[in-house]
């Protein structure tokens, strides 16, 4: 990984479409309004491209912690823009500030934390998670049902 520079900032904006409403995707009861995880994804991605010119080639950025403020409603049909500014860096370890926009005012603030990973060392941690997942189930007698392959080949 490169030298991460404070003051670094990224963005990500999207449309909020019908399937971003709490009242969609989590429960009907729910008003129809952008829901929180949906803000944290922006917010997460906006972070992810603050950082991005700075990853060298088979890493990535993980997120570790989210504190956010979900602070007013937006409908579907409205854009929300997130921004992300690093603001601390220790080795691995990269602290952000977060917030979110509609079209008329912040719906959200909060900070963020991300450590970067080696992809291949992370694809080999996981492989053993689930083989040991798998013999423990084995030996409990349970069946096992393996996961569908992700475009990566990878469950």
């Amino acid at each position: 990984m490169k030298d991460v520079p404070i003051g670094a900032k990224g963005s990500y904006a999207m449309l909020v479409g019908p399937q971003h409403l709490a009242s969609q995707f989590k429960d009907a009861i729910l008003p129809p309004v952008f829901a929180t995880p949906m803000m944290v994804l922006a917010m997460e991605n906006a972070a992810l491209n603050a950082i991005r010119e700075y990853l060298e080639p088979g890493e990535s950025a993980v997120g570790t912690k989210v504190e956010v403020s979900h602070l007013a409603a937006t409908p579907a049909g409205q854009w929300v823009r997130a921004e992300a500014e690093v603001v601390g860096s220790e080795g691995r370890h990269l602290a952000f500030r977060v917030a979110a926009f509609d079209e008329t005012e912040t719906i959200g603030t909060g900070t963020h934390e991300r450590v970067v990973v080696d992809l291949d060392r992370t694809g080999r941690r996981l492989e053993a998670k689930r083989r040991e997942a798998r013999e423990a189930k084995e030996a409990r007698g349970a069946t096992v049902v393996e996961a569908p392959a992700g475009p990566s080949g990878r469950p």
